[in-house]
């Protein structure tokens, strides 16, 4: 038969922005689970699931109680309102947030890709980031065709907002097209809590018309009472997004929230698509919000705590490891590699962290990158065990890099290429 012809052509026909998107990407993408290696690098819970014995223990067929062949309720006002209960500490204002305050999607992906729609007009808007920060905010901002303003957070080891910079932005008349700004805090992958002070300023801005986004993922690995969730209910253009897949040990589930005003909570939850969170994400999201899986959450984050704590007591005694950089208010902590000479070195941070990966079966991941961060592992805080077996690799690795004299000179040309492509996590 003769071969069909047609004028489709990819390259014109897909959206620009779509074609050079580059995508989010994580350590296993190059390095996959065997089920014999040890996971430091995507800030999960390693103690696991925050959920009662009693529903952990029984048996699959508990499924069939889930309604599955029915759609599932499409507004979650239950879960929200074991949300609100978690978060109405009336640190922050004696007003309580209700469930109208509130979108749930599906993980904070979901809210930082919805509130790109609802407030970015194509072409045209931009948001503001403050690298290092996480990664998805930019790849929704390229999906979306959407402007890219960046201001550094302030040099480590703080990572705190530069207020001056950002105010600056927004005065200006890239102002009037910068509808949304992003904050990390706890920064991913700094670990450092941004002042509340910082943030109050910004929303108190005389001028400028837009929303401040803090994504608050690992909030609960911060001094009790950082969350700023309940705030919303003071300030119209604040939105605080949060997910139970750090310190809930529920990543697999993909539940995130935003708390915010009920007008903008009422605009996302107009756009989003119907029944986005299943039924068994909703009942097991429940039962960890309960009394019970709080109690196994906080049971789990006080061995986290203890593991991060053997880190900072222990790394520093390992020869190779440079200064910690940033905070301790996450599951992980940011950390130099020195080369030979004592210097943080990305090249020999690379070679650490591909042999530690590729031959020793522990994958952490390389942040040298990142604006400040050069020379930077970041290193999730695992079990005891796994702590442990980092401990114990990783000087043998960074002995055996520095033997063989990687580190020791190196152009940028050729770090480029050993270095991971795309936008990293």
């Amino acid at each position: 038969m003769p071969e069909k012809k047609s004028p489709f052509n990819l390259s014109t026909c897909a959206r620009a922005n779509i074609l050079a998107l580059q995508p989010y990407r994580c350590a296993r993408d190059d390095y996959k689970d065997d089920g014999t290696n040890i996971l430091l690098d995507a800030n999960e819970n390693a103690y696991g699931p925050s959920i009662p014995s009693s529903i952990a223990s029984s048996t699959t067929s508990s499924i069939d109680f889930l309604g599955l062949n029915r759609y599932p309720d499409p507004h979650q006002h239950e879960l929200k309102q074991l949300l609100c209960n978690l978060r109405n500490t009336h640190v922050h204002t004696p007003k309580n947030i209700t469930p109208e305050n509130l979108f749930v999607g599906v993980g904070s992906d979901e809210a930082i890709d919805a509130l790109l729609r609802c407030f970015c007009v194509p072409g045209r808007d931009k948001i503001l980031v403050c690298p290092p920060t996480y990664g998805m905010y930019s790849v929704s901002a390229q999906v979306n065709d959407v402007g890219l303003v960046k201001v550094p957070l302030l040099p480590a080891p703080t990572f705190g907002l530069d207020v001056e910079g950002i105010s600056s932005v927004l005065s200006s008349p890239e102002g009037e097209t910068t509808k949304l700004v992003y904050i990390c805090s706890p920064g991913n992958p700094t670990g450092s809590l941004i002042a509340k002070e910082d943030i109050q300023r910004l929303l108190e801005h005389p001028t400028w018309n837009g929303v401040i986004i803090v994504d608050e993922a690992y909030i609960d690995f911060a001094p009790s009472g950082s969350s700023l969730a309940e705030w919303v209910a003071e300030f119209p253009n604040l939105v605080v997004m949060q997910t139970l897949s750090k310190a809930f040990g529920l990543a697999g589930i993909r539940l995130g929230a935003a708390f915010t005003s009920p007008e903008i909570a009422a605009l996302l939850n107009n756009l989003k698509a119907p029944y986005s969170i299943s039924s068994p994400t909703s009942y097991i999201a429940s039962q960890a919000l309960s009394p019970e899986g709080l109690a196994v959450m906080a049971s789990n984050l006080s061995k986290i705590i203890a593991q991060r704590d053997r880190l900072l007591t222990s790394l520093p005694r390992v020869p190779g490891i440079g200064r910690f950089r940033g905070g301790i208010a996450s599951n992980f902590l940011l950390v130099e590699i020195l080369n030979q000479a004592g210097n943080p070195c990305n090249e020999t941070a690379l070679a650490v962290y591909e042999s530690l990966a590729g031959k020793r079966g522990v994958v952490v991941r390389f942040r040298g990158k990142e604006v400040g961060c050069e020379g930077c592992l970041r290193i999730t805080v695992g079990t005891e065990e796994e702590v442990g077996r980092f401990l114990t690799e990783a000087e043998r690795v960074i002995a055996e890099v520095w033997k063989s004299g990687k580190g020791l000179s190196g152009s940028e040309e050729e770090e480029r290429e050993r270095s991971a492509n795309g936008v990293v996590a």
